[in-house]
């Protein structure tokens, strides 16, 4: 699978805003209110992760978490990637 182009990719961050490309990889973040709130949030995406069979960079900082997708074996940001930011935003959308 090829990586998307930088139109692309820029096309993508458009129709979801939530996303920003940084070090190569889409990247967003959340806010918990606590530690535990972050955790079930990141078993949740595990979750959703593994069904897919694609499984992003986590981050975990008390109650900040932030997910970096990105197609290693590609070398860049994918279609796989751009359907994973979509379903994460289906099943947390902004606030």
């Amino acid at each position: 699978m090829p990586p998307l182009t930088q139109p692309e990719i820029d096309s993508l961050l458009k129709s979801q805003p939530g996303w920003k490309y940084e070090g190569g990889k889409l990247v967003r973040d959340w806010t918990f209110p606590d530690f535990v709130a972050a955790i079930t949030f990141v078993n949740r995406v595990a979750e959703m992760a593994e069904a897919a069979g694609h499984h992003p960079d986590i981050d975990i900082r008390y109650n900040n978490v932030r997910l970096g997708l990105v197609s290693h074996d590609a070398g860049g940001i994918t279609s796989r990637d751009a359907a994973m930011a979509s379903q994460l935003d289906t099943k947390f959308p902004l606030s």
